[in-house]
């Protein structure tokens, strides 16, 4: 017979006196242990119920009046247009309206905002469209941010000269954003 292990032989042992002790405590009148009860199954998660608000209620927000340079977009958001290679917002009206949406983006409780900037030129040089598009996404972060909406919630996408080719900064609330990103 060949060399076993040390363990092996412990279990072969174990498993022939186990038994024959059984039988010897049956035959002398002892009781033969009986294995614990299988375990009780473990309670339900619980369940929470959606919070009611404790206050009166809001009233809801007015539309927002957007000036000249500013469209509402069909999908959600609202885009900001530029004049020529222009990187800055000079419109007072424009500034005000941005720090209003700024401060209602930032009363809500959670969710990105993204903004995706675009030029239309110049047509060679694709480093100067990008600058161009990262500074005007740049000003309207900054005019968001002025109205209350924390710099971390918003997301800066500087795309440069796309094929739509306008002079544009877009604002997408979370709601307005696709749940999936578009094939490369």
């Amino acid at each position: 017979m060949p060399p076993r292990p040390p363990l092996v032989l412990a279990v072969l042992l174990l498993t022939a006196v186990i038994p024959a002790q059984a039988q010897n405590a049956g035959r002398r009148g002892a009781a033969v242990p009986v294995p614990p009860p299988p375990a009780a199954a473990p309670p339900a998660p619980a369940t929470l119920a959606a919070p009611t608000p404790t206050g009166p209620a809001l009233p809801p927000e007015q539309p927002l009046a957007l000036p000249q340079g500013m469209v509402a977009l069909p999908q959600g958001g609202w885009r900001v247009r530029f004049a020529g290679e222009t990187p800055t917002i000079d419109s007072a009206a424009l500034q005000a309206t941005l720090a209003e949406l700024g401060r209602r983006l930032g009363s809500r409780p959670l969710g990105r905002v993204s903004l995706v900037a675009q030029a239309s030129g110049p047509v060679n040089d694709a480093s100067a469209a990008r600058r161009v598009t990262l500074a005007r996404a740049l000003a309207v972060k900054q005019a968001l941010a002025a109205g209350g909406l924390a710099e971390t919630r918003i997301d800066v996408r500087a795309l440069g000269r796309i094929a739509e080719a306008e002079d544009a900064v877009d604002i997408l609330p979370a709601e307005a954003q696709p749940s999936a990103r578009p094939p490369r």
